[in-house]
């Protein structure tokens, strides 16, 4: 097996493609829409961690206090599009975490191209992203952010 197969097998474990928001009085729209890419990992398996960031050649590690793991994340719209994305449509998640990849591929795809700074495309990507990880906890309402 090759290590781009690898790191994708390592995503369906342990990987997250997550689209954030949060209220902003600096958006026109009053809320940043911030997708990021994550695989967490214990400190005594870093490694892993390290070759995400050599192979994909971006991102950053970081703890993350919530669970006493660290974390690889890539939020750089860019790194997402041309990076990221790229390798999961080349060596694909076999699992159902592929659906949401999907989904946060569209939306990265979508912010690329400016559609979040109007409001029809910031509906879009908030229809899209609740369709993601329907079993995550979400700290404001589809509804709260259509207004």
């Amino acid at each position: 097996m090759d290590i781009k197969s690898y790191l994708s097998g390592y995503v369906d474990g342990e990987g997250c493609f997550c689209v954030s928001f949060s209220r902003s009085t600096k958006h026109k729209l009053k809320w940043e829409v911030r997708p990021s890419f994550s695989v967490s990992q214990n400190y005594d398996r870093m490694e892993i961690l390290h070759l995400f960031q050599k192979e994909f050649g971006c991102g950053f590690i970081r703890p993350d206090r919530s669970d006493k793991t660290f974390k690889f994340e890539v939020r750089s719209i860019a790194d997402l599009v041309n990076k990221v994305i790229p390798h999961f449509e080349n060596y694909p998640i076999q699992s159902s975490k592929a659906k949401d990849f999907q989904l946060f591929a569209v939306i990265c795809r979508l912010i690329e191209s400016g559609q979040h700074l109007s409001k029809e495309g910031f509906k879009e990507i908030v229809e899209l992203a609740f369709k993601m990880n329907p079993s995550g906890k979400r700290k404001y309402s589809k509804y709260e952010m259509m207004v």
